[in-house]
């Protein structure tokens, strides 16, 4: 361990950051699994995960509070790594899956066959429509990103992405054909991993983890095109494939998120911000930290509502954005400033 230039933050190698990291998250998941409505001893709550508590330990700890906390610290993860591959891509600090509209653009994908009724209709409808819709975001983002010289330009364009959609989203709920559609719709622009089952989770696993295996790839590349991309296409980054892996990674992991929990803002950009200072603002060595500390961030946020009084019926994505907003609001000033 040895300390930055600036002399505020510990350089610590990934293990040293990681595995303290998977503590946090291994410890949060047994407190999901013990607090809730009815307190379970921690004793009960490992026998139950072994299979050898009584039915109705295992009934809640295996059917209902860890699929809870699995959905969270997907969710939260998934974001957060996009956030850390779309900030590294654009070079851009601001840069995450809710601020330029790709998770908007997600959530409308899954708004829209619910509406239609075509989820009914059509297996893995929700994950197909948010990935879709992510995609299309990203890609968008990207071809923009390639030729606006300037980075302010694109996050105006992403508010506005997202301020469109919120519209498209209202004449959608505005024009439901019945109250179960519109509180179904409600319910999921609004965010939540509540009554998440195994079977949400697989749906959205293949998209979070292609993706993330995708940026995974990538990582090296984003190392590369800190110099510029000029200098990275002399040193044999292809820019055209490094950029088509970034945009289909983030599409397919934000597009499982969103699929799993609806639209949560904010995490995307608060995660790598809280790890680059520890990695030398590596965007490579950011991905995974990045994945863990927006599960972690997540899965905390998912315990306040549950736990605090009077918070329970607050969605998880509504709880998010009041943190978030003013987090991102600090993050700008900052970057102006630097």
């Amino acid at each position: 361990m040895r300390s930055t230039r600036s002399g505020m933050h510990p350089v610590v190698n990934d293990r040293s950051l990681i595995l303290p990291l998977l503590g946090i998250v291994g410890l949060l998941i047994l407190v999901q699994c013990c607090w809730g409505s009815i307190s379970i001893p921690l004793h009960r709550v490992m026998a139950a995960l072994l299979g050898t508590g009584t039915p109705e330990d295992v009934l809640v700890v295996q059917s209902i509070r860890l699929p809870r906390a699995l959905a969270a610290l997907l969710t939260g993860g998934a974001l957060g790594l996009s956030g850390a591959a779309l900030q590294g891509l654009l070079r851009n600090p601001l840069a995450e899956p809710g601020v330029l509209g790709v998770t908007a653009a997600s959530s409308f994908g899954g708004t829209l066959i619910i509406a239609t009724g075509l989820v009914s209709f059509i297996p893995f409808g929700i994950p197909i429509a948010t990935i879709t819709g992510a995609l299309l975001a990203t890609l968008l983002l990207a071809e923009l990103a390639y030729r606006l010289k300037s980075v302010n330009s694109l996050i105006i364009i992403g508010v506005t992405l997202s301020s469109f959609i919120g519209a498209l989203m209202s004449l959608i709920l505005s024009l439901a054909p019945n109250p179960f559609t519109l509180g179904e719709i409600l319910n999921w622009s609004f965010g939540s991993v509540a009554n998440r089952s195994w079977q949400d989770i697989a749906l959205s696993l293949p998209g979070i983890l292609f993706g993330g295996f995708l940026l995974h790839r990538a990582r090296n590349g984003l190392r590369i095109l800190t110099l510029g991309e000029d200098v990275a296409a002399t040193s044999g980054l292809d820019l055209r494939r490094h950029r088509r892996l970034v945009i289909i990674g983030t599409g397919l992991a934000t597009g499982g998120a969103v699929s799993l929990a609806g639209a949560i803002g904010f995490i995307g950009i608060i995660a790598p911000h809280a790890v680059r200072p520890w990695v030398q603002n590596d965007p490579g060595r950011t991905l995974l930290p990045s994945f863990l500390v927006g599960g972690i961030a997540l899965m905390i946020a998912d315990l306040f509502i549950r736990l605090l009084p009077y918070l329970g019926s607050i969605r998880l994505g509504v709880a998010v954005s009041i943190v978030g907003a003013p987090l991102f609001a600090l993050i700008a000033a900052r970057e102006a400033r630097s």
